[in-house]
């Protein structure tokens, strides 16, 4: 997955008031925190923090900060980000500092690839999971995890123990679980 860079300002000053002023001069809040360090209030720009998760990973996405001072070259995921409830714009961002040599655990979101033979033949596609829970290094996250479809005829389920995961990737799931499942043509008696 490809890392973005992210232009972070420190602030010093916490609290509503504060941050509903930087909101309102077309900045956002956030917060920069992981192991081994304090907390630490920042800024950033809602144009540079959506080009950053942009795209398929979206929030998965490895980050690198520029522009804050003790925070520079500090590689970090976003683990957190309040959006406008009607504009959905970004309102406060958590971005969690990262060691690139420890595993961590994010949701990936499933692909479902091709036309299954069930739902050729009437059949209905019922994805029962939109994403999954990985444990990976860093490095390793996938932008997505694929679900190929083709060969489910109706009645058929894919289930965990079915993915082919990239290497040094454990899905946090129970094996048994179905992903996806072609139902019967609804009216049919099959």
């Amino acid at each position: 997955m490809s890392q973005q860079v992210l232009s972070i300002e420190l602030r010093e000053k916490a609290g509503k008031g504060v941050c509903r002023k930087l909101r309102s001069a077309g900045k956002i809040p956030g917060v920069v925190y992981g192991k081994g360090m304090e907390s630490t209030s920042v800024t950033m720009s809602p144009k540079e923090l959506s080009a950053a998760i942009a795209g398929e990973g979206g929030v998965n996405r490895l980050i690198t900060l520029t522009g804050g001072g003790c925070l520079e070259g500090l590689t970090v995921i976003v683990t957190d980000l309040q959006k406008d409830c009607l504009k959905g714009t970004p309102t406060h961002a958590d971005l969690l500092k990262i060691n690139m040599t420890e595993k961590l655990r994010v949701t990936v979101p499933i692909a479902f690839v091709g036309t299954s033979i069930g739902v050729k033949t009437g059949g209905l596609l019922d994805p029962l999971m939109h994403e999954l829970e990985v444990e990976c290094l860093p490095g390793n996250i996938p932008e997505h995890i694929e679900v190929i479809v083709r060969n489910l005829a109706v009645g058929d389920s894919f289930h965990v123990s079915d993915l082919v995961l990239p290497e040094g990737v454990k899905v946090i799931a129970e094996p048994k679980a179905s992903l996806v499942t072609v139902l019967p043509k609804p009216g049919s008696a099959e």
